[in-house]
């Protein structure tokens, strides 16, 4: 079974507008609301996938028993801590030039008794579970090493734990050595402190976090794919031009992949395909972390995995 952890959820608000600009008005032409958060992005593409999950982390106020009211209304599993503060929005505008603009609110400020709730029910129930998946920001209130903590935790019970973090989060969860995590460019970008310009340069930014003990380091390069690196191999993932309609929540689904790939014990140039093709199947859909599986099929058939 997997567990996916977003202490930092959302309801997530998506505009589509035919033109966009500060200071004026505008109506929009189409309107979605989505419990977000990436833990909950990739919760959906595993369920779709009928794999055993549950979510958990921090909901508060009326737009958090909204999302669990979504969670409930498609079968979702769920376990959040309840808290004072209100869950917060992300606001994505989308203008007829595909052009997204996104405001994202920093969430609610969680307590130390909240914190404490939280620990005490990640210790009881992790033991059930065989792949545990993090994603995403953390809320106020919560130490930079909140990850680390339950990494660790996790390990004494043998589980692997799958970090997709940025910042001091991803810089501190590391040092506990996950089992696998999927900075982008910019995020290695932030972790070397200096840019990121060449293939060398990814190369020497995904050793840098394998050196801290971590087994599969996935470096997503966008519609360029992404670069792999596991047990001393370099994998190149290419993946298939697609018509994208909203690529946000690509990489929740690849990450959804790499859980569920794990979960089945795929061979690793199989799972490196499944997860590419369950990020690029997401990119084709109007939904946020949401995949056709037909569609993932046909897509795995055109992805080329090299080994460098």
């Amino acid at each position: 079974m997997i567990l996916t952890i977003t202490l930092n959820p959302s309801i997530d608000r998506r505009y589509t507008l035919e033109q966009f600009e500060k200071g004026e008005i505008f109506r929009a032409g189409d309107v979605q609301y989505t419990p977000g958060g990436k833990g909950l992005n990739v919760t959906r593409v595993i369920q779709s996938f009928q794999e055993p999950v549950i979510a958990t982390g921090f909901l508060g106020g009326f737009s958090g028993k909204y999302i669990l009211n979504e969670l409930n209304k498609a079968g979702i599993d769920h376990n959040f801590i309840p808290i004072n503060g209100e869950t917060r929005s992300c606001l994505a505008i989308i203008s007829d030039d595909g052009i997204q603009t996104e405001i994202l609110e920093s969430g609610p400020i969680i307590n130390e008794e909240e914190m404490v709730r939280f620990k005490s029910l990640y210790k009881s129930f992790i033991k059930d579970y065989d792949i545990i998946v993090a994603s995403g920001s953390l809320p106020r209130g919560l130490h930079a090493d909140m990850y680390k903590e339950l990494i660790r935790i996790g390990k004494t019970q043998g589980k692997r734990f799958i970090l997709d973090s940025s910042g001091e989060a991803l810089e501190y969860g590391i040092e506990a050595s996950p089992f696998l995590v999927k900075p982008n460019k910019e995020e290695l970008e932030n972790l070397m402190e200096r840019a990121i310009n060449s293939e060398k340069d990814i190369i020497d930014g995904a050793n840098y976090i394998l050196n801290k003990g971590v087994n599969i380091v996935v470096v997503s390069l966008g519609k360029d794919g992404s670069m792999v690196f596991h047990e001393n191999k370099i994998y190149r993932v290419r993946v298939p031009k697609i018509k994208a309609i909203n690529p946000v929540g690509s990489g929740d689904a690849m990450i959804a992949g790499f859980a569920i790939s794990l979960i089945r014990d795929y061979d690793f140039q199989h799972m490196l395909k499944f997860a590419a093709a369950c990020g690029t199947a997401n990119a084709m859909e109007a939904e946020t972390g949401k995949v056709d599986r037909d569609n993932v099929k046909n897509i795995m058939n055109k992805i080329i995995v090299e080994e460098i």
